[in-house]
């Protein structure tokens, strides 16, 4: 699957910028294009500045808003973000479009952090705009929620966070989700390393989008995962995840391959991998409310069998009897075995309910000191409605 990548303000710049950092890769290690082009679109000319692989052209890092700016950014205002993006959509079109390889894009893929300014508030607009130009290529948003000490600096955080969602929703075909904070589980100095965080966050698409766009007929899997699956299983909320399982050395070396014991480890490395893969998803989720799933196994050509690819099957829809599931092997990596899962068309999101709930109470706040009310109860009358829309 090859994809366009736009990254709105600084946090969607940075992984955009990690997104072209991974097709070098994808050339580099497997002669494969994977992104047709990776852009990188702000109002604060320092931010795109602070870039290391995409291009320094103003075709590839596009400067928006300069006149109502001045290069320094709106200052958290979201609404400010969408507004501009509004007046300069065509600017980032015409860009994109004059790709040299844009005719061979499958899909759209929009970056942004949720708490910012200029993100926040240009990613949904984007989106909505792209789409009427493009109805034949789906659009989908990657989402960054922010740690929860950004949450509890400032009521705006969340207001932004809550009208990004709501927006984005509204117009984008899927919405993967990113939840920082997970990631600092992983380990401790991750959180004072946000480029680290940036490579774990864009790593899982790796084998997703180099599985269907293989050349070599050795590592063209038996049960091909295409752009059309990937396609056919984004729908709305969607989260990422990736497993890893690092293969013996020991035992390639001084084990017979025939032995029963081989077999069985195998698939108990895919289940270790997917376990991972689950415990690592992009956001904390129930995969009881996903109505769509897929799964990648990616492993040298010997250890994929069809015990494996039953067992982990079987495992995911134990885990969510509803959805449908596609699957795909995909024989290259070596020393070890890979598992990357999706689930898609979540009903709920815990995390996303949180923000917009906080959303509505801080609202209704607002309106209640407007009136110069002094209670603090919440009107009943208070629905997700209330909170605006950036389109």
């Amino acid at each position: 699957m090859k994809l366009v990548v736009v990254g709105f303000g600084q946090c969607g710049g940075r992984i955009a910028d990690e997104f072209a950092r991974l097709n070098a890769r994808a050339r580099s290690l497997r002669s494969l294009n994977i992104i047709t082009g990776a852009y990188a679109v702000n109002t604060d000319i320092a931010d795109l500045s602070g870039l290391h692989t995409i291009k320094s052209g103003y075709e590839h890092r596009i400067l928006i808003g300069s006149r109502k700016t001045g290069g320094h950014g709106v200052g958290k205002i979201n609404e400010l973000g969408a507004e501009i993006a509004r007046e300069d959509s065509d600017k980032v079109i015409e860009t994109i479009r004059n790709s040299k390889y844009f005719a061979e894009t499958d899909a759209f893929l929009m970056v942004a952090g949720a708490a910012g300014g200029t993100g926040s508030g240009a990613i949904s607009v984007m989106t909505q705009q792209i789409k009427e130009r493009y109805v034949d290529k789906p659009i989908y948003n990657l989402i960054i929620l922010p740690f929860e000490h950004e949450e509890m600096t400032e009521d705006r955080t969340v207001y932004n966070v809550a009208t990004c969602l709501k927006s984005s929703y509204l117009v984008a075909d899927a919405i993967f989700l990113v939840d920082n904070q997970r990631y600092t589980m992983k380990d401790s100095s991750i959180s004072h390393n946000l480029a680290k965080i940036n490579a774990m966050i864009v790593h899982p698409f790796f084998n997703l989008l180099c599985a269907g766009e293989e050349k070599k007929s050795r590592y063209i899997g038996a049960k091909m995962l295409d752009a059309g699956d990937i396609i056919q299983t984004l729908v709305g909320w969607t989260t990422l995840g990736y497993g890893r399982s690092r293969a013996s050395l020991l035992k390639s070396l001084f084990e017979g391959g025939r032995d029963f014991r081989n077999k069985a480890s195998e698939t108990q490395k895919g289940i270790h991998a997917l376990d991972e893969a689950i415990s690592g998803l992009s956001i904390k989720c129930n995969p009881l409310d996903s109505k769509r799933a897929l799964y990648l196994v990616s492993a040298p050509a010997r250890e994929i069998n069809v015990d494996l690819i039953k067992e982990l099957g079987t495992y995911i829809k134990n885990m969510a009897p509803e959805a449908i599931i596609r699957s795909g092997d995909y024989p290259r990596e070596k020393g070890g075995l890979d598992v990357t899962i999706m689930l898609s068309e979540m009903g709920d999101i815990e995390k996303v309910r949180h923000y917009f709930t906080k959303a509505i109470n801080i609202i209704a706040e607002l309106k209640k000191r407007q009136e110069g009310q002094i209670s603090t109860q919440r009107g009943i009358d208070i629905t997700i409605k209330d909170i605006p829309s950036l389109l």
